[in-house]
């Protein structure tokens, strides 16, 4: 049994590799020891993102990822047993905004490609329950972060161009 990751491009304005991401999502799960559950994993347009976040965070601006934790006291870990019958876990949504992403892209990540990557990550871990809130939860959720990127987005040792974009989430 493992998570599934539901995945959905609601945007036109950057393409995005659908099926790469949400497989990125499905291994960051299971990395984390999440054996069963959902996930949405939405890429939305501006538009919407501003929707969402002035709705869910009172800001008026599109933003780059929001998450929307539901059942994470739920989860159910690697080698717990649960009942075959029972309702799925709904972890919760992460949302992204490419068009976002795009424009960050040099100032955090470096390119588009590794900010998608971080996004998806960061957006999961959120569902998960990380946060950075306090400076020590920041170095810890971003240090989490560039080892989940590291074995499941670069399959190896991070570029060095992308310690030097990054700014605190």
């Amino acid at each position: 049994m493992s998570a599934t990751v539901f995945g959905y491009d609601e945007q036109l304005a950057v393409p995005v590799d659908l099926a790469r991401w949400v497989l990125l999502a499905e291994r960051v799960l299971e990395s984390e020891g999440i054996a069963a559950g959902e996930l949405t994993l939405a890429f939305v347009d501006e538009a919407d993102m501003a929707e969402l976040n002035e709705e869910h965070m009172g800001e008026t601006y599109a933003t780059d990822v929001l998450s929307f934790p539901l059942d994470a006291d739920a989860v159910v870990a690697a080698g717990e047993i649960r009942d075959p019958d029972a309702a799925p876990v709904l972890l919760g949504d992460v949302v992204v905004c490419p068009s976002v992403a795009n424009t960050n892209a040099p100032e955090h990540a470096g390119v588009l490609d590794d900010e998608l990557a971080l996004l998806v990550v960061h957006g999961v871990l959120h569902v998960l329950g990380h946060d950075h809130a306090e400076l020590d939860d920041t170095a810890q959720m971003q240090t989490r972060e560039r080892a989940l990127l590291e074995l499941h987005h670069w399959n190896g040792p991070a570029p060095a161009s992308f310690g030097a974009h990054r700014t605190p989430s």
